[in-house]
């Protein structure tokens, strides 16, 4: 077979699609086809969706092809992605088999391990697409394989510091939230399990890595019985490689925002600006966000900052964000909030300087290809970790500090104002570019030929067409 054809499923979140999409790219770019399937209400609000020649599209119903909604259960959400999944995933590979274009190897991300059983069962290779970083993957190996006790007994305490092979020494302020005994999310925990389970039973089992290996060296390595194959950064090709000018965008937004930010930064002074995100789930409560707002403004510094519109927001909720939007809009000055961006394309505008992220994986990696510095503002999931590589492996931004004895998160406004003056200014700043820069260096020599992660795609599409003519 000379064109392997990979068979690329999903999860419908912002979150999944972008890093997948420009997976399917790369491999694209060397030589393989690829069929895409998400669910229809992702696929629907795919607003840019790019369609290279050898990239098709398979969206398929999961029950909710008007979305989910934050008042949906989430657990009756998965059950249903993965019966109508799994049967129509069966159903997408024996019909492409019938029409000459037999699946070489199914690639599926995060909480879909029922994808990789479809897989098995119809005898088709398959590997996981791994969205957060190594680190990550290797904390959930370690709780699930002989490691569990040690991470759990000790999660109330702050000061105890977990020791796990290969990896940084852990706090429980750096563990995935969903380990941690404040986790609410009850189906998360399961679902990595039997992700891990999942693979276990496998005799050669296949994790890409959305990271690359001067990045994760030890995290890569560490898991004897997995290969983790470092791909990253998936980042589009215009602001890393090169190889395709054309590519600016992830191609897959779910979101739609305004053009005139671009215009905006144009008018500022080189690294004067701070940008700020918290990505395409997290919505900040009340008050921090009133905290935010008061510590950006009283920064004097020229801030961009997303908020997005809570569309699932009761009538009162949706009053009260007009009434703070307005009370900002009054008081911004130098700043300019918009509903959504590209933001790949903002960080790499020379006007920023800054980035104030929640600390998903997706934005890590962008700010390491922009060579930005990092105010690490986590929320939940892996963010926690990662905000722990920025600061403390990375030595790319600082993480703020919620106030001893407040119970209720809020980090408030003169911690990010110091946070923001650390990263921005002194000895320290200087530091953080510093090492931004090197980063930056380092991605891009990764994905460029003959790169670790333009390799290691090779070598995994070159076994994946050897393991079909074998068949």
């Amino acid at each position: 077979m000379s064109h392997p054809h990979f068979l690329l499923v999903t999860f419908p979140a912002q979150g999944h699609i972008n890093p997948s999409l420009q997976f399917a790219k790369r491999l694209i770019r060397i030589g393989a086809q690829v069929t895409f399937a998400t669910s229809v209400s992702a696929h629907r609000r795919m607003s840019n969706a790019c369609n290279p020649d050898g990239l098709t599209f398979a969206p398929f119903s999961d029950g909710y092809d008007d979305g989910f909604k934050l008042t949906d259960s989430v657990e009756h959400f998965l059950s249903e992605l993965k019966r109508r999944g799994s049967e129509t995933l069966r159903e997408l590979i024996l019909s492409l088999a019938r029409e000459g274009r037999p699946v070489s190897c199914l690639v599926h991300t995060l909480l879909l391990p029922w994808a990789a059983d479809v897989a098995r069962n119809l005898d088709v290779p398959w590997a996981l697409l791994w969205i957060q970083p190594a680190t990550v993957f290797d904390i959930y190996y370690y709780n699930f394989t002989g490691y569990g006790d040690l991470i759990c007994n000790n999660k109330n305490d702050n000061s105890y510091t977990v020791e796990l092979p290969g990896l940084p020494p852990l706090t429980s302020r750096d563990l995935p939230s969903f380990l941690l005994p404040s986790n609410t999310y009850a189906f998360a925990l399961p679902i990595f399990h039997e992700q891990i389970e999942t693979l276990e039973r496998e005799t050669k089992p296949r994790v890409l890595v959305n990271t690359f290996d001067a990045l994760e060296p030890e995290a890569l390595r560490v898991v004897e019985k997995i290969d983790l194959i470092g791909v990253g950064p998936l980042i589009p090709s215009a602001f890393l490689d090169g190889k395709d000018p054309s590519d600016k965008s992830f191609g897959g937004d779910l979101f739609h925002g305004s053009a005139d930010y671009m215009e905006w930064l144009n008018s500022k002074a080189d690294s004067s600006v701070v940008y700020v995100s918290f990505g395409s789930i997290a919505l900040l409560p009340k008050r921090q966000m009133e905290e935010l707002a008061s510590a950006l403004i009283e920064s004097g510094r020229p801030f961009l900052w997303v908020i997005r519109k809570n569309e699932n927001a009761s009538e009162e909720t949706k009053k009260e964000e007009e009434a703070f939007l307005s009370r900002i809009e009054e008081q911004k000055r130098e700043g300019m909030i918009v509903p959504w961006c590209s933001q790949v394309e903002v960080l790499s505008h020379p006007s920023v300087g800054c980035f104030l992220s929640h600390c998903g994986w997706n934005s890590t990696l962008e700010s390491l290809v922009t060579g930005v510095r990092v105010v690490a503002f986590p929320q939940w999931t892996d963010q926690a970790t990662n905000a722990m590589l920025i600061e403390g492996v990375f030595g790319t931004g600082v993480r703020v500090r919620e106030k001893e004895g407040e119970g209720d998160g809020v980090v408030e406004r003169e911690e990010i104002k110091r946070c923001l003056d650390m990263v921005t200014e002194g000895e320290n700043g200087e530091e953080m570019k510093r090492n931004a820069r090197k980063w930056k260096e380092l991605a891009k020599k990764a994905v460029k030929e003959d790169g670790s992660s333009d390799k290691n795609l090779r070598r995994f599409v070159e076994e994946i067409r050897k393991d079909c003519s074998v068949v």
